[in-house]
């Protein structure tokens, strides 16, 4: 695998974050509306922007292997959104996108250039979860042809909230009945929702 190498879509740049790009950092993870359905509180100011900088983003660069990229458009090469994927078990497709850009698919783009790159380094699949209070964010699995597996309730931290996650699963060898049992197996609320088939929102 590689760390976080460039990407190039159509419309946007997918690279690493910099210390110089902290105020569009702060951009992203300081909207309240952007990260009600994350696990972190959004930042409060730049200096908590350069800290989760530190805590986040530096040690997966320092490490040989790893996907954490900032989605900037090709015009400015100012990010707008992020697009992660973990190397742990789960390999867990994370993603988040500046209000002012929804509805145009960009991280719909962006994931889908992270996705054709994990899968060229050997990743065998990827997962994702959403909130059952955020379907735009299932809309977006599914537009990545992510199927949805099971749902499962979790105490979320730090928040403190009890929430149910709907997980979505890509396997890159086709074989859809390949699950991924690592949250059901840690969280053992879990259960079999009858999710309607519809078109996928946009982001």
């Amino acid at each position: 695998m590689n760390n976080t190498p460039i990407l190039e879509t159509e419309r946007l740049i997918l690279r690493k974050f910099t210390r110089d790009d902290l105020a569009y950092l702060f951009k992203i993870y300081g909207d309240t509306e952007v990260n009600i359905f994350l696990p972190w509180f959004p930042l409060k100011s730049m200096e908590e922007a350069e800290a989760f900088f530190e805590e986040r983003y530096s040690p997966l660069y320092a490490r040989p292997s790893g996907y954490g990229y900032a989605v900037c458009l090709k015009s400015d090469n100012i990010p707008v959104g992020y697009v992660n994927v973990s190397t742990d078990d789960g390999h867990d497709l994370g993603y988040g996108l500046r209000r002012e850009f929804w509805g145009r698919g960009i991280i719909r783009e962006g994931a889908g250039a992270v996705l054709h790159q994990v899968k060229k380094d050997g990743m065998a699949y990827v997962t994702a979860t959403h909130d059952v209070n955020n379907p735009r964010s299932g809309g977006v699995m599914k537009a990545l042809g992510m199927t949805y597996k099971y749902s499962y309730s979790e105490l979320w931290q730090p928040k403190n909230l009890m929430v149910t996650f709907r997980m979505y699963q890509l396997n890159f060898n086709g074989d859809e009945s390949e699950t991924y049992e690592g949250y059901r197996n840690k969280y053992k609320n879990s259960f079999i929702e009858n999710i309607a088939s519809a078109a996928p929102e946009k982001d």
